[in-house]
């Protein structure tokens, strides 16, 4: 169902849209938990480091895939939210095409490129055939992982957060059973990891793009639609390309920093790998709400309604700070149970290393949420160069520092660099935030 965001109570609105968004992320982060889980517990500790090692190049691929998401979903928003429908129906066609090439591109190119991007990263011997496996694997899936994603972005331009919610819950829980069906029953190794991701959100993607058309048609426009539009497309890109590079050079950087982890041998790869999920988790939570609330700005601003923008911030910061706290009790009094879910040895240096992470990163939740709340508010009113400006100052500085630190401290420096970025990272956001034409000058946040 399609819902204007334009009315009606800012902070019981954005709740109500918010929420499923944040069940979405949960399911959707089961794809990846899944994947390490099994591979971890089914079959070995090299076989969780290597799904680990290939999965900070994934998050390339995932980063355009975000970039179309935030472009149609912007877009499709602010022509929601000013009732031009037609052009509304032609952004949706284009995003559609636009992204079919764009996929196609990035298949080839991983194709090509996959062995020689693990070989930069200084993967170890040992996890390399398993590490291409992998990757091969989900590059041969990147049609669903692109055109899913466009549809998430177009329920949310419309005010339907429930739809993806459904469809993930359904793909995200038997993702799992297919996952040690593939791995026990079958003794497909990594590969049955892989195939499982690829054959549950397959048909995630096919359903859930069978139904955004299916909803384009409810919605009735005077004349013909055209498919296509280069003045749209300029649009969408003008939001999509920076929401790419942000999320390719932070995919960029965390392969730097993997690069530097893996020097450190396959049980600090492994701790990490199971870690960094679970840290992603929380990150990603964030990440969602925030283009949760990028939708409203973007609707609001298109409505011309600047006051209620500044509302749905200060709703936002509640939801963002209300996930913070059970994670943080969660990671760092008791971050041992969540790894063991990961792990067979639950007392070796891999478990340590995970513990240490988790217990460094997770007081900073508080920190980096309201970042990604201002961020999403800056995007959803297209202030893209300050967007990028507090993103890039946030990810060089985490790179630089986990490069200086792991010289003294060894891993932990690493590690220690995250919260160093966030912190510089969501001063500039705020400072960006406070300069939106919404804000006023003798107001509050």
């Amino acid at each position: 169902m399609n819902k204007d965001l334009t009315v009606g109570k800012p902070s019981t609105v954005l709740w109500k849209f918010c929420l499923p968004l944040f069940g979405s992320v949960i399911f959707q982060q089961l794809y990846n938990i899944a994947d390490s889980l099994v591979a971890g517990k089914f079959i070995g500790e090299n076989a969780l480091a290597a799904v680990g090692n290939s999965y900070e190049i994934t998050l390339i691929f995932i980063a355009f895939a975000f970039g179309c998401n935030i472009g149609s979903s912007v877009i499709v928003s602010q022509l929601f939210g000013a009732k031009q429908y037609k052009e509304m129906k032609t952004s949706v066609y284009t995003t559609l095409i636009a992204c079919a090439v764009l996929c196609g591109a990035l298949m080839l190119l991983g194709f090509t490129l996959c062995s020689r991007l693990l070989e930069l990263i200084q993967t170890p011997e040992e996890l390399m055939a398993d590490s291409l496996l992998y990757l091969r694997i989900y590059i041969g899936g990147l049609p669903f992982l692109f055109f899913y994603n466009v549809a998430t972005g177009i329920f949310s331009a419309l005010g339907d957060s429930k739809t993806p919610f459904l469809f993930l819950a359904f793909s995200s829980t038997a993702n799992i059973a297919v996952d040690i069906l593939f791995v026990t029953t079958f003794d497909m190794g990594v590969a049955g990891v892989a195939w499982a991701t690829f054959l549950c959100q397959g048909i995630s993607c096919v359903l859930s793009i069978l139904v955004v058309l299916k909803r384009l048609t409810t919605i009735e426009v005077e004349g013909h639609v055209p498919v296509f539009s280069w003045s749209l497309l300029r649009k969408i890109t003008v939001i999509a390309v920076p929401s790419i590079l942000q999320q390719s050079f932070i995919s960029i950087g965390n392969i730097i920093l993997q690069g530097v982890i893996n020097g450190f041998g396959p049980s600090v790869i492994a701790g990490y790998s199971a870690s960094v999920k679970l840290n992603n988790l929380v990150i990603t939570s964030f990440t969602t709400l925030g283009n949760g609330i990028s939708n409203y700005t973007a609707q609001n601003l298109g409505a011309g309604k600047l006051p209620r923008i500044k509302e749905g911030f200060r709703a936002c910061l509640k939801m963002v700070w209300l996930i913070c706290i059970p994670f943080l009790l969660l990671y760092f009094f008791a971050g041992h149970y969540a790894l063991a879910l990961f792990m067979e040895d639950t007392a070796g240096e891999a478990m340590n290393t995970g513990i240490t992470f988790l217990r460094i990163l997770s007081p900073f939740y508080f920190v980096i949420s309201v970042k990604l709340a201002a961020d999403g508010t800056l995007r959803g009113a297209g202030l893209m160069k300050q967007f990028m400006i507090a993103t890039f100052t946030d990810l060089i500085l985490r790179v630089a520092v986990a490069i200086g630190l792991a010289q003294v401290l060894g891993s932990v420096g690493i590690w220690m660099a995250w919260p160093i970025g966030w912190v510089l990272g969501t001063g500039l956001s705020l400072l960006f935030y406070r300069k939106g034409p919404w804000y006023q000058n003798n107001g509050a946040i």
